[in-house]
């Protein structure tokens, strides 16, 4: 399998070295040459199988420079009950109303990140050490991505991790679980904006090439084709653990900020899986629905964009979408290109005349919708009247958005973002209910923290860099 640029401008490259890096030298991001298709009499070899072994499987054709009985071992170091807390790695409840709930908060930093940020600290160590390299890792975060990054990088040889956060925008759990840490090896730095601010930084980093090579720096955040693929086995495993046959179909509805995650499912259906409906639910953040729904696509500036009670997706520019729209103009880098170009010099593009974007559901399974934060507690009193659970403020969004696209006979499955704890004072407002804060994680607000405050400034970010890497 060989990797492009979404934009053209990248000679064709191997999983391996696509991971250790982040944007592509035109600004685009790596797309595989093809999806690999897998036929339902395989889908149903699969069904037996434990999380580790699964994600071998699914990831085995696009990492194919990686020696089979190498990458088996790396899977199956990642996905285990020590880590997860459970055997299933990914269970699914029931919900009510023909909808499920996919757990992917089991991990060590309580968000669904952790799913694919442990595999991914794994195969960073196991690739630098390969190559014997140093990676010097520059993310950007909204919340989540920022501590489980950090927590799977912790100890890792050869590695270096500079996260930039929007300062005083993520909720208080949330900002002591990364700034707490003592590591040698994280550097957390606080951002005097959104995280699209943040995201920019590191972008613009990313497009430096002499200093991105000088420094090697790479990227943990969703532009990493290795988080993706790492996200796509989810998908597999609830549709494994709730299709009532395989070959019957099961929808998905994600909170979306970054596309990351819902993009992950995007590939799932194109590999060959029975999806029937994608849904991206948003908060008031609501851009890829005005997208969805319009055919305009149109991301706000900082100040336009909302702080809100699900923070993670306060994100008005989602990096993964050129991904999608590289597919939906038929995988042609020319035609991505002038319409990036476009969006560039006028802030939006508009595709509601083309057919493609006209049967976006029939082909895609696309389908949206948004919610605020009046229907986030609404709907977080109602899952706890009805089911004693405590769900946290962006897995309320989806379930919002879900129900108003459930289909008598096909399950909806809603993703789970995070445990209710990181967004406690959300839930409280909802249902008067302090949400459990884990053993491991008793005390965290109160520890000492450690984070650099910098103004919205690249150069900055980059002296820092060059400070604490002696390159």
């Amino acid at each position: 399998m060989k990797y492009f640029s979404s934009r053209g401008g990248m000679k064709p490259q191997d999983f391996s070295e696509i991971l250790l890096e982040g944007l592509a030298p035109d600004g685009g991001l790596a797309v595989p040459e093809f999806y690999p298709q897998v036929a339902l009499h395989v889908l149903e070899s699969w069904k037996s199988l434990p999380y580790g072994q699964l994600a071998f499987e699914v990831l085995r054709p696009y990492a194919t420079d990686i020696p089979e009985a190498d990458l088996k071992a790396l899977t199956t170091k990642t996905y285990t009950k020590s880590v997860y807390g459970t055997d299933e790695i990914t269970p699914v409840r029931d919900l009510f109303d023909g909808m499920k709930v996919l757990e992917l908060s089991n991990g060590p930093t309580l968000a669904f990140k952790d799913m694919a940020m442990q595999l991914l600290g794994n195969l960073f160590e196991y690739q630098l050490g390969r190559v014997g390299q140093e990676l010097n890792i520059l993310g950007a975060t909204s919340g989540d991505t920022g501590s489980a990054a950090e927590y799977a990088m912790r100890g890792k040889k050869g590695v270096r991790v500079f996260m930039l956060s929007p300062a005083g925008k993520m909720s208080a759990f949330q900002r002591a679980q990364m700034y707490s840490l003592q590591d040698p090896n994280i550097f957390n730095i606080a951002v005097d904006g959104l995280f699209d601010d943040c995201q920019d930084i590191v972008k613009a980093v990313s497009e430096d090439l002499a200093f991105k090579n000088r420094q090697k720096i790479g990227t943990v955040n969703s532009i990493n084709w290795g988080r993706i693929s790492a996200q796509v086995v989810y998908y597999f495993n609830a549709y494994l653990r709730t299709a009532p046959t395989i070959g019957d179909p099961v929808s998905f509805a994600v909170p979306s900020g970054n596309f990351g995650n819902v993009l992950a499912g995007h590939i799932a259906r194109q590999m060959g899986l029975p999806i029937r409906k994608l849904v991206v639910a948003t908060n008031e953040n609501n851009v890829l629905d005005e997208f969805f729904r319009t055919g305009v696509y149109r991301p706000r500036k900082s100040a336009e964009t909302y702080i809100t009670s699900s923070p993670s997706m306060d994100i008005s520019k989602a990096s993964n979408f050129e991904r999608f729209v590289y597919d939906l103009l038929g995988r042609d880098p020319k035609a991505l290109k002038a319409l990036w170009d476009q969006l560039a010099a006028h802030g939006q593009f508009d595709l509601s005349a083309d057919s493609r974007f006209k049967n976006i559901e029939l082909d895609y399974g696309f389908v949206s919708g948004s919610s605020s934060h009046a229907n986030r507690l609404a709907t977080i009193a109602e899952v706890y009247k009805r089911t004693g659970t405590l769900i946290d403020t962006h897995t309320a969004d989806a379930v919002k958005v879900a129900r108003e696209h459930v289909e008598p006979g096909v399950p909806m499955v809603v993703l789970e973002t995070a445990l209710a704890v990181k967004f406690a004072d959300t839930i409280v407002e909802a249902t008067g209910q302090t949400p459990p804060v884990p053993q491991a994680y008793q005390g965290i607000e109160d520890l000492p923290q450690r984070v650099v405050n910098m103004p919205i400034d690249v150069g900055q970010v980059k002296h820092f860099i060059s400070q604490h890497t002696g390159l």
